[in-house]
Formats: C-alpha cells, sequence, structure tokens
C-alpha cells in the first residue's frame, strides 16, 4: 500500500517554520512514544540542527513502558535531551527541559542587564499532541486541538509564563514518505489523514503487525478464533468476534476497519510500542538522522 500525504498548508507552514526559527531560542521536538523512529521528521530535524533542541516523547502512558525506557537511552546515548511524556500527568515536567535548554541565552542576556523572554518553537509531524502540550502547559484550552491530522493550519505564539513564549506550529510531514512500512505506520496512528488511504488495507496490516508483537491482546480484544489467519479473513475474524454485522449475516467490515483503528489509537489494546531502536536503525540503513544533522 503507497501513501503519499503532502497538502499544500504543509508547504506554507514548512516556509513560515524555516522564516521563524531565527527568533526562537528553544525547539521542542514532539514524536510519538509508540513510533519514536517513525513519527520523528528528518526534514525538521535538518532544518533545526543548530538550534538548542529537546525531544520529547508524547502519548508516553500508550507505550510499552520497557521499550520507552531503551529509546530513551538509545537518545540520551545519541546525546539528546529527550524524556517521556504523559500529558495528563508530566506536561509541567517539561518546563525544566526548556529552562535547561535556554539557560546559555538567558545568562547571556543577564549579563547585559536583560530578564530573557525565552522563546521556543514546537514542532513534530501530525497528530501528535503540539497543541494539547501548549494548552497543559498554559492551563487552558488556548490552542485548538482534535484527534486528526491539520487542525492547527497556522503558527500562533502562546505566553506561558511571564519569561517563556511557545509557538504551536502546524504538524509537518515529509513531501516524500519514501519508507513505506513508515508511512503505513504514521497512518496508524493518524498523522496521515484516514481519508487519503484504504483504510481496509490499512487495518489488515495493522492487526496482523499486532498479532506478531501482542498476540494475546488482540485475540482478547478482537475475540479472534483464529490468530493464523491473514489478510481479508482477519477482518471476517474481528466482525464474527465482536458481532458487527449487517442485514441478512453480512460482515460489515467497514465499521471494524474503524473500530480497529479508533481502538489502537485510543490505547484499548494495552499500552503497545511499534518499534524497538536497534532493529529501526538496522532497517534503515544509512546514518542516523542525527548525524545527518550534524552534517547539515
Amino acid at each position: 500500500m503507497e501513501i503519499n500525504w503532502y497538502p499544500g498548508h504543509m508547504a506554507r507552514a514548512k516556509r513560515q517554520l524555516s522564516d521563524q526559527l531565527s527568533r526562537v531560542d528553544v525547539v521542542i521536538e514532539l514524536c510519538d512514544a509508540r513510533l519514536p523512529f517513525s513519527s520523528r521528521n528528518p526534514d525538521l530535524m535538518r532544518l533545526t540542527a543548530k538550534k538548542q533542541r529537546i525531544l520529547l516523547l508524547g502519548k508516553s502512558d500508550l507505550a510499552d513502558p520497557q521499550l520507552t525506557s531503551q529509546w530513551l537511552n538509545e537518545f540520551k546515548r545519541r546525546r539528546i535531551d529527550c524524556m517521556a511524556l504523559d500529558m495528563n500527568k508530566q506536561a509541567k515536567a517539561a518546563l525544566g527541559m526548556i529552562d535547561r535548554a535556554a539557560q546559555e541565552t538567558v545568562e547571556r542576556a543577564a549579563q547585559r542587564g536583560i530578564k530573557k523572554t525565552v522563546r521556543a518553537m514546537i514542532v513534530g509531524v501530525p497528530n501528535v499532541g503540539k497543541s494539547t502540550l501548549i494548552n497543559r502547559l498554559h492551563g487552558g484550552a488556548i490552542a485548538k486541538v482534535g484527534d486528526k491530522p491539520g487542525v492547527t493550519r497556522a503558527n500562533q505564539w502562546v505566553r506561558v509564563t511571564p519569561y517563556l513564549e511557545l509557538l504551536d506550529t502546524p504538524g509537518l510531514l515529509w513531501p516524500r514518505l519514501d519508507d513505506p512500512v513508515a508511512a503505513r505506520r504514521l497512518a496508524y496512528i493518524a498523522a496521515i489523514r484516514d481519508e487519503v488511504v484504504d483504510t481496509a488495507q490499512l487495518s489488515i496490516q495493522l492487526l496482523t503487525d499486532l498479532l506478531e508483537m501482542a498476540p494475546d491482546k488482540v485475540v482478547e480484544r478482537f475475540k479472534i478464533k483464529d490468530p493464523s489467519l491473514r489478510g481479508p479473513q482477519l477482518l471476517d475474524a474481528v466482525c464474527q468476534g465482536r458481532g458487527f454485522l449487517m442485514k441478512g449475516g453480512v460482515y460489515d467490515t467497514e465499521r471494524a476497519c474503524q473500530v480497529i483503528l479508533d481502538e489502537f489509537r485510543g490505547g484499548k489494546l494495552g499500552r503497545i510500542t511499534l518499534e524497538a531502536p536497534r532493529q529501526e536503525e538496522e532497517a534503515a540503513e544509512a546514518p542516523s538522522l542525527e548525524e545527518t544533522d550534524e552534517q547539515a
């Protein structure tokens, strides 16, 4: 299944982001803890390579804690300032990381007798929770949020404290999603609109991946009697197990697809991470993205 989605507002947002970079002190990159490899945009990493940066693994409450720990160790090995973030409990902890990242800039300003207002930009692919993070830090619903990509269409500055301003930016993909596995995984977490993918194929592939990683959870949740099934028969098994039937006993596969995607995205199958550090780096067969940053 080939997936490519790069709407016009993303191209405009990328140009605006480039223009704003000279005005910010810190770049906060937010990725999805379930996809710490695929949900990092290489274009954004190259654009922001010369800025002080921190990496937040958002939605960590939906991810496997053990794999999250492995990813944090891997990023720290690469000298990336990072933390796992549960938006409901830990959002304020990100403020300390921002302060540390901006410390040198603040101290230089203080030496000139200036009380520096730190400006930080939040970047990431669509639907990883950038606007949600800003709302949590602000303490109110100031940034528009939604559970689908494309809700934020323009840059928006938000004052979080008297000396900290955050820039909410639209979610950005890269123009050519060359890696079909990464593209598919981005579609799993709704970083790509469902309307531009074949949801039946996507749901079947997601179930197939989940059956390899967490078979017991999938079998229990969808009441699948034969976990060896693959292809369209998997959807039929979900319809049978969950009772998704239309008149005449016809399987309601459209409903099954929506439920499969929604329940994975909402964490109903438990805490599942689809990527492990070493296997993803080996699969890429290329220099690490951080090394690419340094060469840019």
